[in-house]
């Protein structure tokens, strides 16, 4: 009786190092949230500020005028807690990664290997806007049990204005890490579009109560689009075309993003 063995199969060189979009996007993310743990400045934005920015807010929205404006206190502070947490555990907190990052030669490292491009912007996104949507997701559940703001009367607005959200602010985190030199100053860069977000977006003073040339200009900034769409989505005073032109220029917003990326965005420092 007779028996053959037969050759193992020759394996080419890297093969079973290759990976998937999805696994290298899981081991960015993974490595990117154990740094975030580390981070206690940047967790601590992330995490906290964002929950405790309502308050005030609250306090503010207690002493509108709000007669004829069709609002009330809790669907002013509920939009508004969530443009907070957008802002903070999303693009501040981004910001500052994608900064630090460039600074520690780690994207420059990355992209030697197998990754993408824009697989190293995601993964390293991924944690932040995994916080910022439980930050949202809390603060609504709080909302609506404390201010008896009840269920949307239009939550695919809602929903729709939120993940808009969630795309649009790492993409613009990436476009204002761009134009930085460092962490720090990175943080300054960012002060502009935050403080416009807040003063124009209808975050701290609904664009209902501004006068309506102001208004108009408002409704062009980019957090403008989802504070529209969630307060709308909650009361239901949205119209078709009103919801159609707050995604326009939120997907406008994206695609001037995206191309800022592709054409500014540094993987390494400045010389």
């Amino acid at each position: 009786m007779s028996s053959t063995t037969t050759a193992p199969r020759a394996v080419p060189a890297g093969a079973a190092a290759r990976t998937t979009p999805a696994q290298r996007l899981r081991a960015l993310a993974r490595a990117e949230l154990t740094l975030l743990g580390r981070s206690k400045g940047v967790l601590f934005t992330a995490m906290f500020v964002p929950l405790m920015m309502p308050f005030s807010v609250r306090q503010a929205a207690d002493g509108m005028d709000l007669d004829g404006t069709g609002l009330s206190v809790g669907s002013i502070v509920l939009p508004s807690a969530i443009g907070f947490s957008l802002i903070f555990a999303v693009y501040s907190a981004l910001v500052s990664v994608y900064a630090s990052r460039r600074e520690e030669l780690v994207l420059k490292r990355l992209r030697t290997g197998e990754v993408r491009d824009l697989e190293i912007l995601a993964g390293a996104a991924l944690p932040h806007v995994a916080v910022g949507l439980a930050q949202c997701l809390l603060l609504t559940a709080a909302c609506t049990a404390l201010l008896d703001v009840g269920a949307p009367d239009a939550p695919l607005y809602a929903v729709l204005g939120l993940l808009l959200a969630l795309v649009l602010w790492p993409v613009l985190a990436a476009v204002t890490a761009s134009f930085s030199r460092s962490v720090e100053s990175a943080q300054v860069a960012a002060m502009p579009l935050v403080l416009l977000s807040f003063l124009g977006s209808g975050t701290l003073v609904p664009l209902e109560v501004l006068p309506d040339k102001v208004a108009a200009v408002c409704e062009l900034l980019p957090l403008t689009p989802t504070i529209e769409l969630i307060r709308g989505g909650w009361t239901g005073d949205l119209t078709g075309a009103e919801a159609l032109r707050a995604i326009a220029i939120a997907v406008a917003w994206i695609w001037v993003g995206v191309f800022a990326v592709r054409r500014w965005f540094r993987w390494e420092p400045r010389g």
